[in-house]
């Protein structure tokens, strides 16, 4: 009996356990990211696409593995679903999940067009139900300003702007401008209240800050979106929307003093995709006006956004297993604990 005793409050512990951060979510969407990168950019150079559909697969498979991870967790705590979706700091990053599918979907399309273009459909119509479900959530009237952050864009709006952007991709123009007006609009609704968050209440919790490089995703994948929809002939709104986007990468440079300042914990993957979006937007402009050397320009792009993804990945998977190996030390002497 006294050897069950200690199991018994082990197994207890275990299940317990809170449920894994949904910003982890943001994994698959940086790979993601970076595969539209390489595809944008071997696509403009004229090269073979072997590394973009490398890095597709790889995408696909995070988002699996990430899933799974998720789902595996919480049949192990007692801590419902609901109750993270309904957390006014983590709730808006479960769009992560069917915005990845979208790009997913469109990357799919390339290949194997029927099954990317149902897996598409499948993540908007999943983030369409989901951006509902949230706003009639924050409608009821308990959100707290000071629970806004740059997460706040992406069940809305930034899922908006990937649909319209990859369900132009896979060729289905009506849900593409559909998609475009949704994310437009609030886009801006959105960046009135988050201004007014950062304006006028306490400055945000270190981990919450990397969710500031959001807000440069929006006009970038909205100016992307724009020009698939008008047929690749650049107008005065893509350029408005790449201007735009310029001027978000400029508040991003002054904002890299509070970016360095933080320590690193897996929340630094809100930089990849954001990040991703400005240079394959880049580099789609560099394609169009083709100044000097701008081959050469668009290879430091991938080298750059590349260098970033890797760096991050890197410093993750070192993080894990410190934070793994912490784990097992403090289980162990707990258990040394409780036997002695």
């Amino acid at each position: 009996m006294s050897t069950q005793l200690p199991l018994a409050h082990a197994a207890s512990t275990t299940r317990v356990q809170t449920r894994i951060p949904l910003n982890t979510l943001a994994i698959p969407l940086g790979l993601a990211g970076l595969a539209q990168v390489w595809t944008a950019g071997t696509t403009a150079l004229g090269l073979q696409s072997g590394l973009g559909q490398a890095l597709w697969l790889t995408a696909a498979i995070s988002w699996v593995w990430t899933l799974a991870v998720h789902v595996h967790r919480g049949t192990r705590t007692d801590h419902s679903l609901s109750h993270q979706l309904m957390h006014f700091a983590q709730g808006p990053l479960a769009a992560l999940l069917p915005i990845a599918a979208m790009l997913l979907g469109a990357g799919l399309h390339r290949t194997v067009p029927l099954a990317g273009t149902m897996l598409t459909l499948i993540s908007i119509a999943a983030a369409a139900a989901f951006a509902a479900w949230i706003l009639s959530y924050w409608m009821r009237g308990e959100m707290p300003l000071e629970s806004v952050h740059g997460g706040y864009f992406l069940p809305i709006s930034a899922a908006g702007l990937v649909g319209a952007l990859t369900a132009a991709e896979t060729g289905i123009g009506w849900l593409a401008v559909g998609s475009f007006a949704i994310g437009i609009f609030f886009w801006l609704v959105i960046s009135v209240f988050f201004f007014l968050r950062l304006a006028l209440r306490p400055a945000m919790p270190a981990p919450l800050i990397p969710t500031l490089a959001i807000m440069i995703a929006p006009p970038a994948v909205a100016s992307a979106a724009w020009l698939r929809i008008s047929g690749g002939q650049p107008n005065h709104l893509f350029e408005g929307l790449s201007a735009m986007t310029a001027f978000m990468v400029l508040i991003q440079i002054m904002l890299l003093p509070r970016y360095r300042a933080l320590p690193f914990s897996l929340g630094f993957w809100s930089f990849t995709f954001p990040a991703a979006s400005v240079a394959a937007l880049a580099i789609t402009w560099l394609h169009l006006l083709q100044p000097f050397a701008w081959q050469a320009i668009t290879v430091a792009v991938l080298a750059a956004v590349t260098a970033l993804v890797l760096a991050i990945a890197t410093k993750s998977v070192l993080l894990l297993i410190t934070s793994t190996r912490a784990s097992r030390r403090q289980q162990s002497g707990a258990e040394k604990q409780t036997m002695g």
